[in-house]
């Protein structure tokens, strides 16, 4: 029972860094006013720096999909 505890904790802090992560780039953004999303049709359209990053029926899941789309161009 005490290493069930212990990974769910493990996950816990996981996530919660993870969240962190994403509402940190996405504040960033904002200051910035770099980022812009819409809601159309029951879909979240996020959209930085011009380019649209993300097309989701989720708000949460369209930040983090147009972050992980930023990550990936800003390596490339």
């Amino acid at each position: 029972m005490n290493k069930m505890l212990g990974e769910r904790q493990k996950a816990a802090v996981a996530a919660n860094a993870d969240d962190a992560s994403v509402w940190r780039w996405l504040s960033d953004l904002l200051e910035e006013r770099r980022i812009k999303w819409r809601y159309s049709f029951d879909t979240w359209i996020v959209v930085v720096d011009r380019r649209q990053l993300a097309a989701e029926r989720s708000f949460d899941c369209a930040i983090r999909v147009a972050k992980a789309a930023a990550e990936k161009l800003a390596a490339s």
